[in-house]
């Protein structure tokens, strides 16, 4: 024990202790670490005698000796009640030894310094030392120390746990994946085909299928990677005997088993492996509603088994994707078939005894319709409604270049020769310093073929210097245009370049559009089965989300005989002029605009659309 002290405690940088420093340094193990940690720590300590490392499930237990200091075969018993005391405790704990003196220990004074090690609320183990008997004052150093030394078996902790939460993190990333894959299809059939895909790439699977019950019997719906195939093959038969096999057993069948499994029947399973070349099977049922509605089966090579990790989440992935697959199987049904089975029900549900509630209410139906048939009310339609600038002017980029600064943002009021941005004109000063340069150095040379009277010479400098006066006026007329300026007052309605700073933009491309304020048209997109109501002078009325209390009248002033096509319709662009403008309004404001046609029934108000619609198709099919 002492020859040990005496190596560890050797002058600094020696043999062993950069032996020590580089174990601890390459530790990839709790255990590993843990025995190259204890050593370093006991010889930092003053009068360490002994000391050993507990740990083990948190908050559960059992917590066993996973490092020992200075040797593992010393009995550490005596140091058990500290250890017990500190952990019970959760604290920190100084108490005086009580060993009776031996040969191994002439010197039984001595205390026991117990630490705790405590992560996010949870008791991992302890850490428990021998130490003589010093001065109290010294030990509490010892033991203040040891509670910054412990630091690292708390990032030992907490690595550990990072890893296990990133690898159920991964998990789970991946459980996901594969019920978006079955969610993001409407059809049952693109759905399981995009989940045996998806998991087939997911888990390096040869072959993925999924099945299921159809006459007591597991029937394959779908293949990996195949979108038609034979179901009536051996390959087929071979799969769903191996889903049923599962199905009968309630569990998940892996072939070949792992040695510690419970032991199950996989006659079916090898049989599809010998046949069909697949080395290592996994078959897991689907339920839905605690009722077993088919199975997944997944065929890997044999040099890649099934680990524990990869079976837990497939079956976790088969929990939340079986119910909805089997959703997605019923409503696939013949949509007239479906609707008959909920008219009759309706129907029975009506004339049937009971249902009070769902009498009265039709009762109430079929009075609000009479009244509705004599009922009416001013005609309307109604359509997108938009306020536009009179005229709309572009703000374009002068020359290329770069954003540098943007003072204005869509919705700011700007005034004419108000600075809207800035483009930046470093590139631009440096160019014209180079040709500034070039014209000096043409200068000279121009002078020098003068004094030669070199004529020819004395032309190609004068035309150079020519061009390169030409091009410092070009660079400093585009100078002048790096600060875009408002062409007068109005309102800024698009150009946020806050968010593009420093981004490139092309000559001509449009920075902002400003529309004037105080001049105003309204834009409303009728419906093409509405435009034949439109006329000059009918009676309007706007409403804006910004003013929901004030309807704002406007004459309809000009009906565009040119349509435009949005979301499968057709529309057609009517103009208007607002009768009494609102200092509230600004171009691009958007709302609900009704145009008054004359007064119609209230019924005919309500069902003439769909009435119109149902012409039109019984003229298209009618012979």
């Amino acid at each position: 024990m002492e020859d040990d002290r005496q190596a560890l405690d050797g002058p600094r940088g020696s043999e062993p202790d950069r032996e020590m420093w580089r174990r601890f340094a390459e530790a990839t193990t709790p255990k590993a670490f843990c025995q190259s940690w204890l050593p370093l720590q006991c010889v930092m300590l003053r009068g360490v005698r002994c000391a050993m490392v507990l740990l083990g499930p948190a908050d559960r237990g059992p917590f066993t000796p996973v490092a020992v200091w200075p040797d593992a075969r010393i009995n550490m018993n005596h140091l058990t009640g500290a250890a017990e005391r500190a952990l019970k405790e959760r604290r920190g704990l100084l108490l005086e030894g009580d060993s009776s003196p031996t040969e191994e220990n002439t010197f039984p004074q001595s205390y026991h310094v117990a630490y705790p090690i405590e992560v996010a609320g949870k008791l991992h183990g302890v850490v428990v030392l021998e130490v003589e008997q010093y001065p109290r004052d010294e030990v509490q150093a010892i033991l203040r120390q040891l509670h910054w030394g412990a630091a690292w078996l708390e990032v030992l902790i907490r690595r550990t746990e990072a890893a296990k939460s990133g690898e159920m993190n991964e998990r789970l990333q991946k459980v996901l994946d594969l019920v978006a894959s079955a969610v993001e299809h409407q059809g049952f059939q693109a759905s399981a085909m995009a989940l045996v895909t998806r998991l087939a790439t997911a888990l390096q699977c040869d072959r993925v299928s999924l099945g299921f019950m159809k006459s007591k019997h597991a029937r394959v719906r779908a293949l990996s990677h195949s979108a038609e195939f034979g179901k009536q093959t051996n390959l087929m038969r071979a799969i769903g005997s191996a889903m049923d096999e599962a199905i009968d057993q309630h569990a998940v069948v892996a072939y070949p088993q792992p040695v510690e499994a419970t032991p199950l029947v996989t006659r079916n399973h090898e049989e599809l492996s010998k046949e069909h070349g697949a080395g290592a099977i996994l078959t897991i049922p689907l339920e839905h509603k605690g009722k077993i509605i088919g199975g997944m089966t997944l065929e890997r090579p044999g040099d890649k088994p099934f680990d524990k990790p990869t079976v837990e989440a497939c079956e976790t992935a088969a929990a939340l994707v079986g119910p909805i697959l089997e959703t997605k199987r019923g409503e696939d049904r013949l949509l007239i078939r479906k609707s008959a089975d909920a008219f009759v029900l309706q129907i029975e549900r009506l004339i049937g005894p009971g249902h009070l509630v769902r009498k009265m209410v039709v009762i109430g139906v079929v009075a609000l319709v009479i009244f509705f048939a004599l009922f009416k009310v001013d005609y309307r339609v109604t359509a997108d409604t938009s306020i536009e600038g009179a005229v709309q002017r572009v703000v374009a980029a002068p020359y290329n270049g770069f954003i540098k600064e943007a003072l204005a943002r869509p919705g700011d009021v700007v005034k004419e020769g108000g600075l809207l941005c800035l483009l930046d004109d470093r590139d631009l000063k440096l160019e014209r310093l180079k040709w500034a340069t070039e014209k000096e150095q043409l200068s000279r040379q121009y002078d020098e073929a003068m004094a030669k009277h070199d004529r020819a010479q004395t032309r190609i400098m004068k035309a150079k210097m020519d061009e390169a006066e030409a091009q410092i006026a070009l660079l400093d007329e585009q100078l002048s245009r790096t600060r875009v300026t408002a062409p007068f007052d109005g309102l800024v309605m698009s150009g946020d370049l806050s968010q593009s700073l420093g981004a490139p933009v092309e000559r001509g491309q449009v920075l902002y559009e400003v529309a004037p304020l105080h001049e105003y048209r309204v834009i409303a997109q009728v419906d093409e089965r509405d435009i034949m109501e439109m006329k000059v002078g009918q009676q309007s009325e706007l409403i804006l989300p910004s003013m929901p209390g004030e309807e704002i009248p406007f004459v309809v002033d000009k009906i565009t005989p040119v349509s435009t096509s949005k979301e499968g319709k057709n529309y057609f662009r009517v103009e208007g002029h607002v009768e009494k403008p609102s200092e509230r309004l600004r171009p691009g404001m958007e709302g609900i605009g009704k145009i008054t046609v004359d007064r119609r029934k209230l019924i005919w108000v309500w069902t003439h659309q769909a009435i119109d619609w149902l012409r039109l198709q019984l003229w298209r099919y009618w012979p």
